[in-house]
């Protein structure tokens, strides 16, 4: 059976994430729109900096800080290139963190899927999340298989 598209690129999000270098958590982002891939992002160290993975975790408030995550890296590359991430929507390997969530926005995401539920990622989602992203016209919709 052939693949639905969201599972197509939940899979390429999930490829994606193999270059992640914070063992804590391995996130891949997939930018699309009209069924077309913009770019890719996973989580990782700053360029030139020292991985995770190598030489520890800097913990802070429970969350690695060494890193950059998989969203705010994906709209980066987009940017790098000259790509317009208007209208796109964010394939994802786990629950974006409210911060990754407002980046998407800013960069003109109308929808968000994910695929894996990271507990601790929606800690940091407000009480009202629901009623924000409704009024920015955003979607954010895990996927269901």
């Amino acid at each position: 059976m052939r693949q639905s598209w969201e599972e197509y690129f939940l899979m390429l999000a999930g490829h994606v994430s193999t270059r992640g270098t914070c063992d804590r958590l391995q996130a891949g982002c997939v930018l699309v729109r009209d069924k077309r891939i913009l770019a890719t992002g996973y989580n990782g160290s700053l360029p030139g900096a020292d991985h995770c993975n190598d030489v520890g975790h800097l913990i802070m408030n429970g969350h690695c800080v060494a890193t950059e995550h998989a969203e705010r890296n994906a709209v980066a590359n987009a940017a790098r290139v000259g790509v317009s991430t208007m209208g796109a929507t964010a394939f994802i390997t786990h629950t974006p963190c409210w911060d990754c969530i407002k980046h998407l926005a800013a960069a003109g995401i109308t929808s968000i899927i994910y695929d894996l539920e990271y507990d601790n990622a929606r800690s940091t989602h407000p009480p009202n999340l629901d009623q924000i992203l409704q009024k920015a016209g955003i979607q954010l919709v895990q996927y269901r298989r």
